[in-house]
């Protein structure tokens, strides 16, 4: 009998602190072990975080954004129902985003202060802790595919530039003429920030070249990620990127490094980061919401809003999603907004702009 109660109260002691935390109104265990969905899944994509308030988006704007993250979404989700794996489902939806010129990552990424588009992207799956990442390429059409061939058959982790693109036309991975990601918006927002800098530069008797590029957030931020969960229980997270518009010649951002803009790990969570990259990778905030769930044993709302008040802290703005192992969301961001979409607790889509 002693022996009975010891297993039952060990068993509550278990429940409690999950119950605890759904009081808080997140996303939590119990949600998930309610969910019809058996085996359950799991599935969020990004498409950039900013200063994206209410109102500054027209009507047929908005739409656009929501009808682009909802495809790619169900690509994405509809990948792992058919019994896909979470790598596939983050690759099958990435390259969506990555050709959508609405976003920041592939056709339609910003440009440097050279005038150029550079993209970069990673992947990482949670089963084997293999990951692959690329940086500063001009002419592969979709940077997620190519990350995702460096980690499969290739022995590195990161390839950058010419050598990358030499590799993806050895694996016959789709090149195209690096025209084939201008379009008007971007090169006019590279247009803006000239002139402002040049005003800038004017009143403070500067050169162009010595001013501090510090913009606007709507500048910095663009870059569109995934996690998943697949019926195996694997998880993955892969994130694209076209950079920051007027960023210096050699910028690289978190995207591609491995622990501050991707990471995943089926013993904890898969996380993909949007975001100031220079602040994300001094925290390392992919990895950090992973240990903190890790070695503290945190939910992973709670890790992902403890990292991101670190970055904030430090000055710096962006957000995150994150998936841990049992299926639960954790969304977290302090800029004004994120494109984000997730598929709930029922299977249905949802998607959400703004704070």
């Amino acid at each position: 009998m002693k022996k009975f109660l010891s297993f039952l109260l060990i068993g509550v002691l278990q429940i409690l602190p999950v119950a605890a935390y759904a009081q808080k109104g997140t996303f939590t265990e119990i949600k998930q072990l309610q969910s019809p969905q058996n085996p359950r899944l799991g599935f969020v994509i990004h498409g950039g975080a900013g200063v994206i308030r209410k109102g500054s988006l027209s009507p047929e704007k908005e739409k656009a954004y929501r009808d682009g993250l909802e495809q790619a979404l169900l690509a994405g989700y509809k990948a792992l129902q058919n019994g896909k794996s979470s790598m596939d489902a983050v690759e099958i939806a990435i390259r969506m985003l990555e050709d959508n010129p609405l976003f920041n990552a592939g056709k339609g990424a910003v440009f440097t202060a050279d005038g150029k588009n550079e993209l970069d992207a990673s992947i990482m799956d949670g089963k084997t802790l293999m990951a692959g990442a690329v940086a500063g390429l001009h002419r592969v059409k979709n940077p997620i595919t190519l990350a995702r061939a460096v980690m499969e058959k290739s022995p590195h982790v990161l390839m950058i530039g010419d050598g990358a693109e030499k590799f993806a036309a050895e694996q016959k991975i789709e090149l195209v003429d690096p025209q084939y990601f201008w379009t008007q918006e971007r090169w006019d927002n590279l247009q803006n920030v000239i002139k402002q800098e040049k005003e800038k530069a004017a009143k403070e008797g500067k050169k162009v070249s010595q001013v501090d590029l510090r913009f606007e957030p709507i500048n910095k931020f663009g870059t569109v990620g995934a996690v998943a969960l697949d019926k195996d229980g694997n998880l993955a997270a892969g994130t694209s990127t076209g950079g920051m518009t007027y960023k210096k010649y050699g910028r690289v951002g978190d995207v591609p490094v491995i622990g501050a803009g991707t990471y995943a790990n089926n013993n904890t969570c898969a996380v993909s980061a949007t975001g100031w990259g220079e602040y994300f990778i001094r925290i390392g905030v992919a990895r950090d919401i992973s240990a903190l769930m890790e070695y503290r044993a945190l939910p992973i709302q709670q890790a992902a809003d403890t990292t991101l008040n670190k970055v904030k802290t430090l000055g710096g703005d962006g957000g995150v999603i994150s998936l841990d192992k049992f299926g639960n969301i954790g969304i977290s961001f302090n800029s004004e907004g994120m494109y984000r979409a997730y598929i709930d607790v029922n299977g249905k889509p949802v998607i959400e702009i703004y704070k």
